[in-house]
């Protein structure tokens, strides 16, 4: 990643004003919550939030989930387990980073921003594709 932790969460919360002010009904808050939380994801994060990120991210752009619809998920997995697995970390996070979301113009240009960093940060989970499907579908009944 291209920029330090310290400005990246000060672009976090300026994003997350976008979104949450966002007028679509989809929630593209949830997209953009996801996507943050895989791409930071340290050996000392909880297994529950890089699962719920990563399942987030699956949800959404393999299964063309809406961001109420994975936010519905989360609560619904949250229900139901307590303990999640540790992810693998993968050493790339992807080549889109918050400042290039940020620095795309307010409106359809940087929603689709979102889209394309929401497609990085899943390519670079990449390997974890098949524990996350396994994980939809026993949690969810995702197929």
């Amino acid at each position: 990643m291209s920029s330090d932790a310290g400005s990246d969460e000060a672009l976090y919360h300026e994003l997350m004003y976008y979104t949450l002010a966002h007028p679509s009904p989809t929630f593209i808050h949830q997209h953009a919550v996801d996507a943050y939380a895989a791409q930071h994801a340290t050996e000392t994060s909880k297994p529950i939030t890089d699962v719920f990120a990563v399942i987030g991210l699956y949800l959404y752009l393999e299964k063309d989930f809406t961001g109420k619809q994975v936010q519905k998920a989360h609560m619904q997995m949250a229900k139901h387990r307590k303990h999640w697995p540790k992810l693998a970390l993968p050493s790339e996070r992807g080549s889109v980073v918050i400042a290039d979301v940020l620095a795309a113009p307010a409106g359809a240009e940087r929603d689709r921003m979102i889209r394309q960093w929401c497609v990085a940060v899943w390519s670079a989970w990449s390997a974890s594709r098949a524990q996350i499907a396994a994980l939809a579908r026993d949690e969810l009944g995702v197929a």
